[in-house]
């Protein structure tokens, strides 16, 4: 997506809320945002829920991305010329074609606004993943969805349909360990993975809200979910330790600081380097989203992670008290050798572990690049269960296809299939929600400018009376 905004000023539009009489009763769909997140959303529409759902429009800041996208609907899978708009014309998107549903997917800094103008016309909306943020901006979406007569706000948490998490979830709540009073949880990212957030707008944190908000709102979201719990208190420390230009010339890695950007380096001697050159196969998906968009819309995807500027931390640690008692100690690190997470619960009659072990990103001899992950998802997991006074034993994960360990499917069923299957495990996040995940992050970001704990009640509104997740929409 674009790194440049649109004016706030637009105004709304009434569509109305009975889309669903147009056409064949289908679920109308309009999209704002066509970076390369979009296809988890748009995909699954024209592939598999044809029946069910349609695209009606696709908007963004860059009309190269949006018409790419168009083509490849039609030559993937023979689907209808899909109206284009600007970002400029969301509103006139959204009065021409009056979609039932708005899936947001542009930059973070710009949820809120898509969110807003969207309920303000009528539409129910999906966001991907963080709601928003900031905490002005997580309030102004609650008021608008409380004055929206019935509208809603789905937030994409694909993290919890996995398999993996759902047996956690199952484990925990069977009740094996008692009450959950501490919880731990480290996640690693990889020098491929964890180093992509810095080439991109997600290293500022005026657009990204910084990884604590726009990577973490996954974990603390698990969390959340997996203990039934809303946080209430925050404190966090967090450094640029890695990355930025800094840095890199202080441990004598300077000869990686002197270009800006990859495009056009000479050779492959930087471990670092995403060169639109090497991508071939299902990654030439970014030449055409982003190198071919680069004269309309300014933004580089690939810019040098050594640079300066960068303003978003690279290594983090934060400590949370949840309202009902439990305590969560997180860290997150985004330059690690291999990728992925581990997490305990401490409960009353024992602890749970669960690991998941990603990919590692290594140099062959001739200096060229692999991602190992013989121990992605599918292999890399372990559930262990060790109750007080008995034997450690491991529990059985059910392996499933899909993107994110099997998430994906499940979680496309939900939001496209006009009947989905029954969800027991209460997955679904709405807009509160969603900034119980946000806030966390949110607060971190507060914490380490003020160097104090802060409280998400004095950031926002969410429903002071609630004690657990499960309470919220």
């Amino acid at each position: 997506m674009s790194n440049v905004s649109i004016e706030e000023g637009a105004a709304s539009v009434a569509v109305g809320t009975d889309n669903n009489k147009k056409g064949l009763g289908l679920k109308r769909f309009a999209y704002v945002g066509t970076g390369s997140r979009v296809r988890t959303f748009l995909d699954p529409v024209a592939r598999d829920y044809k029946e069910d759902s349609e695209i009606v429009g696709l908007c963004d800041t860059s009309l190269v991305r949006a018409n790419y996208h168009q083509k490849r609907l039609r030559d993937l899978y023979d689907y209808k010329n899909v109206p284009v708009y600007h970002a400029s014309e969301f509103c006139t998107m959204l009065k021409e074609l009056r979609p039932d549903k708005v899936v947001v997917c542009t930059i973070d800094r710009e949820h809120d606004y898509y969110i807003k103008a969207s309920l303000e016309a009528g539409c129910d909306v999906i966001t991907e993943k963080p709601m928003t943020v900031d905490a002005t901006k997580c309030q102004a979406i609650m008021d608008t969805i409380a004055a929206s007569h019935g509208r809603s706000v789905q937030v994409a948490f694909n993290y919890r349909w996995s398999p993996a998490a759902t047996k956690v979830k199952e484990v925990l709540d069977s009740g094996v360990i008692g009450k959950v009073h501490q919880v731990n949880l480290e996640y690693l990212l990889n020098t491929s993975h964890g180093a992509d957030y810095f080439r991109r707008w997600h290293s500022y944190k005026k657009d990204s809200g910084g990884l604590l908000v726009h990577k973490s709102t996954h974990h603390f979201d698990l969390v959340n979910w997996w203990i039934d719990g809303i946080p209430e208190a925050v404190f966090a420390h967090g450094n640029l330790s890695f990355y930025g230009r800094d840095n890199a010339i202080k441990r004598g890695d300077g000869k990686y600081t002197e270009y800006p950007r990859y495009h056009g380096i000479v050779g492959h001697e930087d471990p670092f380097a995403f060169l639109y050159e090497d991508l071939c196969d299902d990654d030439i998906y970014n030449r055409h989203l982003y190198l071919e968009a680069e004269k309309e819309s300014g933004y580089q995807r690939d810019q040098n992670v050594f640079r300066d500027g960068i303003d978003i931390e690279d290594t983090m640690n934060v400590m949370v008290r949840y309202r009902h008692g439990p305590l969560l100690n997180y860290s997150l690190n985004a330059y690690s050798p291999d990728e992925g997470y581990r997490v305990s619960f401490m409960g009353d009659r024992g602890r749970i572990e669960f690991e998941e072990k990603h990919g590692a990103h290594i140099l062959n001899d001739d200096g060229s690049k692999k991602q190992v992950d013989e121990h992605a998802h599918a292999g890399g997991h372990r559930l262990v269960v060790h109750p007080h006074f008995k034997a450690a034993y491991d529990v059985e994960i059910e392996h499933a296809e899909g993107g994110h360990g099997g998430a994906d499917p499940l979680l496309q069923a939900q939001l496209f299939a006009k009947d989905p299957p029954k969800d027991p495990f209460g997955r679904h996040a709405g807009h509160e929600q969603g900034a119980a995940s946000i806030l966390i992050g949110i607060a971190a970001n507060q914490s380490m400018i003020h160097e104090k704990q802060v409280r998400l009640l004095d950031l926002a509104n969410l429903r002071p009376d609630a004690s657990h997740l499960s309470e919220l929409i």
